[in-house]
């Protein structure tokens, strides 16, 4: 069998797994660096970080499975995504690990300071995720200035960390926020009650309008700051991609209006995951295009694994990642109902 249908399938199922990534873990991290301007004292504080607390580190699983099918599908965009990006990989990395941190310490002693400053640090390292990832796609969409060579396996870098805070990466990176932000604000209304759920509902009204402008920005930047929009052009029935995400992302708007929230955090979730699939749709056939020279452009066909180690992780991602999926489902029905006060006072194993 060609090798370049197993090369095919594993970039799409790279693709849904980030997408499913950023879709579950994008409302844990809008709710971290939300709760600051929507709970109100100690106790609605500890509401929100129960809302999340039996699912954010099980949605952790869907980054380390990405990073994991990087690795073994694609080992050298692995190889060359984390030494190209090292330092901020690094610090998306110790941000992802105080955020645990401190959905467990903050609730270890009493003290105001205490709780102060892991709310700090919960803000923090929420929001620094949100921006880093849109900044590193960002990126990746726009190109990045490496040289390779493919027949002596010498690369080379030429860019920075300040380098990757380019106009476009920045722009993207305040797109995964504002899409968090809403993402987050929607699951608090749709995980609590009375007038926390309602601040929460309106703060998602509030911040959708900014949303929708810098989507609009995305998208007219995307034009002259990348080539993802070639595919499109080329094959005009994908740009259902770009509509559905587009559509969603109004009916965000639509719903969470007449305080449907159950229907607006759907398409919210759609909105995220039509989003990267818009990117990752436009970047296709590449990994990570080189700014400089397209001749160093790292493709699904020059930097995937071998047949064999693809048919392998083939029959085991048909055996694993429905298992997941089956795992996801019962969590998120066995904690599907809201958390209110009363069960976090009332709960000595509550965050």
């Amino acid at each position: 069998m060609d090798i370049s249908i197993f090369q095919i399938t594993w970039f799409v199922l790279w693709s849904v797994l980030w997408a499913v990534y950023f879709m579950l873990d994008g409302f844990v991290l809008g709710t971290g660096f939300m709760s600051t301007f929507i709970a109100k004292g100690d106790t609605e504080k500890r509401v929100l970080i129960n809302a999340v607390g039996p699912v954010w580190d099980g949605n952790e699983v869907w980054l380390l499975t990405a990073g994991g099918a990087t690795f073994a599908a694609f080992p050298t965009t692995y190889a060359l995504m984390f030494s190209n990006l090292y330092s901020a990989l690094i610090l998306l990395l110790f941000a992802l690990i105080v955020r645990g941190v401190s959905f467990e310490f903050r609730g270890k002693l009493d003290g105001v300071i205490w709780k102060s400053l892991w709310d700090k640090a919960i803000l923090v390292s929420s929001f620094l995720p949100a921006l880093l990832f849109g900044v590193a796609f960002g990126n990746i969409f726009k190109g990045i200035p490496m040289r390779n060579d493919f027949t002596s396996l010498q690369f080379s870098y030429d860019g920075s960390l300040i380098g990757l805070l380019n106009p476009y990466g920045l722009v993207t990176g305040v797109l995964f926020v504002l899409l968090f932000a809403v993402h987050g604000s929607l699951y608090i209304a749709l995980k609590t009650v009375g007038e926390l759920s309602d601040r929460a509902a309106a703060m998602a009204n509030k911040i959708w309008p900014a949303l929708l402008v810098v989507a609009v920005v995305f998208l007219a930047y995307t034009w002259p700051a990348t080539k993802l929009y070639n595919n499109y052009m080329d094959v005009p029935v994908l740009l259902i991609i770009p509509v559905i995400a587009v559509v969603s992302l109004l009916l965000v708007k639509v719903f969470a209006g007449k305080n449907e929230i159950g229907k607006a955090f759907i398409f919210s979730c759609l909105t995220i995951l039509f989003v990267v699939f818009t990117g990752v749709t436009g970047l296709f056939p590449n990994m990570i295009p080189s700014s400089i020279d397209p001749a160093s452009n790292l493709t699904i066909f020059n930097s995937s694994s071998s047949l064999l180690t693809l048919k392998i992780m083939t029959v085991v991602a048909a055996i694993c990642v429905p298992t997941v999926i089956c795992y996801k489902i019962w969590v998120y029905r066995i904690f599907r109902g809201r958390v209110t006060s009363e069960e976090v006072l009332g709960n000595s194993d509550a965050y």
